[in-house]
């Protein structure tokens, strides 16, 4: 969720604080602030807000320092304000912090009795003020470690203090944090997306790991205190992927570059010339008897449409599970069990905290994740990529169709490996996957009659989505997509529940759009429609030719490529998509930094 950007320079650093700042607002952050050393004394200006009031701060103020550290917060413990932004500060020592420390309450109190005084409510302010009391007796480093000894929670950090003019420190557990490594200059960032500005070699800080950088120099520390070496990995970081281009926002952006992202995943995939479809990194299914997916939101809702797939296609048992629930149940795991975690960041805590349990249980774990260098890719037996490059806006969108993509194409994999379907049939959906990306784009094409209906949706106060199959979970993510970005209440459902509960909400003000493309379900999904029409209700159908020929009468419908059912959901995630983004748009609302929200949620 928040970003950090540190920064040991050779020339005046706060303008380069800043762009990183502004690379990482897809994160989420409801304050700003940077922090740089002055003639030995560490200087901080912070706001509450977006990045534009810290920087109308710094036009009164500037930081005319060579070495600082930057932050965008999403609050956690304390209100959105100027004393609990970040960089927090104490006696010596001003740091910045992602994460959650569990215990803080307990060390507050300790620190109190030592006549310690606090002037912000959040966590990290603890952190500080642990830190400074060690610095009493220990060097910058021994003091950090002896203070990353008494947290317990998650963090990633960065560290200024007064006097060490030419030194930041660093350190990781449970958040991600990364080295870069320039020309007589050294970098700390939140990811690689951080330092991407200033240099595209990265190494990346392992589980529990700290560090001391200065300008030439990484000195990396494990949890035990052992002085390490991180591998030094050149990145591919091109400033364009994360441009808006011609778009008005990253969004919309991002649902136009899914023909790309879902071609060049499922590239990974597939080897058109032989239609063969390959699970990555040797896995095999011969060696399951079962598949647990966990994973969160929207990734959820790519696991639920899999779940079908490998049902269907590789008759392989599928359970699929939200993360924040899943260890906590005490879930009945078989040792043939594939845990499978879908995540676009790698760093989602609920769903790491659940592959690591899977992992404690003796199961092969994989994930399904969209930066290959993630602690979620490090941990798992098996990575299996997507490729969507980075995704800036908070609601995901080439994110999601890639991993329905590479979900998709190993639902096919596992089918051949577990002999369930024949050389010739397996050829058969490796070309109807090479059929996506053009379907995809196809699919992008029906923006104009969706924004046609923008105005009257955004008048709505409730908003229903049907579907059937797997069409049910898009459903879900329709509604999850509306809600985030418009503000207006939206519920999913499978539409044969229709009439057992939420028919009571239809009437004459309660728009209800049903996915519903032509397949061996359409005609009960006919049935569902006519149950709304006859209460009143605004039916939007999104369907193909075929589907428009049999819509009821009264609804509106958008018309949309023709497919197979199984690329149905990849076809039409792209419509619902676009249909909140001008919601959002006609509402007025900040479409890709929404209220409250978070790109990458890295606490519980």
């Amino acid at each position: 969720m928040c970003g950090i950007i540190g920064i040991v320079g050779t020339k005046p650093v706060q303008d380069r604080l800043i762009d990183s700042l502004k690379r990482l607002e897809y994160r989420g952050y409801d304050s700003a602030g940077v922090a740089g050393v002055v003639d030995g004394q560490v200087e901080r200006r912070r706001a509450q807000g977006k990045i534009r009031a810290l920087e109308e701060v710094l036009a009164g103020e500037p930081l005319n320092a060579s070495v600082g550290i930057g932050h965008t917060r999403w609050a956690t413990h304390g209100a959105p304000s100027v004393r609990n932004a970040h960089p927090q500060h104490a006696g010596r020592v001003t740091l910045v912090h992602n994460g959650i420390i569990e215990n803080y309450a307990e060390l507050k109190e300790a620190l109190k009795a030592k006549g310690r005084v606090f002037e912000s409510d959040t966590d990290t302010e603890v952190i500080a003020q642990l830190l400074d009391e060690e610095l009493k007796t220990k060097p910058p480093i021994e003091a950090l470690k002896a203070t990353l000894d008494q947290l317990t929670g998650a963090y990633a950090l960065a560290v200024l203090i007064d006097g060490e003019e030419q030194l930041i420190m660093g350190a990781r557990r449970g958040s991600p944090l990364v080295v870069g490594f320039g020309d007589g200059e050294m970098f700390l960032g939140s990811d690689a997306l951080a330092v991407g500005p200033f240099t595209n070699r990265i190494a990346y800080l392992d589980e529990g790991d700290y560090v001391a950088i200065d300008h030439n120099t990484a000195r990396i520390f494990d949890e035990t205190g052992q002085a390490v070496n991180r591998p030094v990995r050149t990145v591919a970081a091109s400033a364009a992927l994360v441009e808006k281009g011609n778009y008005r926002h990253f969004m919309e952006k991002e649902i136009h570059d899914q023909p790309d992202a879902c071609q060049h995943t499922l590239s990974a995939y597939i080897d058109p010339t032989t239609g063969h479809v390959h699970a990555p990194n040797g896995l095999d299914f011969t060696k399951f008897d079962r598949v647990q997916i966990v994973a969160c939101g929207t990734a959820s809702y790519a696991g639920a449409i899999a779940r079908y797939f490998f049902e269907r296609l590789a008759g392989l048992p599928c359970d699929v599970e939200v993360a924040s629930e899943f260890r906590y149940r005490q879930p009945a795991v078989t040792p043939n069990t594939l845990a499978v975690a879908v995540s676009q960041s790698g760093e989602t805590a609920d769903t790491l905290a659940a592959l690591r349990w899977c992992k404690s249980q003796g199961l092969t774990t994989a994930a399904v994740v969209n930066v290959h260098e993630s602690t979620m890719a490090r941990e798992a037996d098996v990575v299996l990529p997507t490729h969507a490059g980075p995704e800036i806006g908070v609601a995901s969108t080439k994110a999601f169709t890639s991993q329905v993509a590479a979900l998709t194409a190993l639902a096919v994999a596992a089918a051949a490996a577990r002999m369930r379907i024949d050389k010739a049939e397996e050829a058969h959906y490796t070309r109807l996957l090479l059929e996506a990306p053009r379907l995809i784009a196809e699919a992008t094409q029906m923006e104009d009659e969706i924004r046609a209906l923008a105005p009257e949706l955004a008048r709505a106060r409730d908003v229903l989505y049907l579907g059937r199959g797997a069409m049910f979970p898009l459903a879900l993510e329709g509604a999850l997509k509306l809600k985030e970005i418009s503000y207006i209440h939206a519920e999913g459902y499978a539409a044969g529940e229709l009439k057992h509960g939420p028919i009571a909400l239809i009437d004459e003000s309660t728009p209800v759009i049903v996915i519903a493309p032509s397949d061996s379900l359409f005609e009960k999904t006919i049935s569902n429609m006519s149950e709304v029409a006859a209460r009143g209700g605004k039916v939007i159908l999104i369907t193909d030719a075929e589907g428009a020929r049999n819509a009821p009468k009264d609804a509106k419908v958008i018309v949309g490529p023709s497919c197979d059912p199984i690329l149905a959901p990849l076809v039409y995630a792209p419509p619902i998509q676009l249909m909140a983004y001008y919601v959002a748009v006609q509402k007025g609302a900040d479409v890709d930094q929404p209220r409250n929200l978070a790109k990458s949620v890295t606490v519980e």
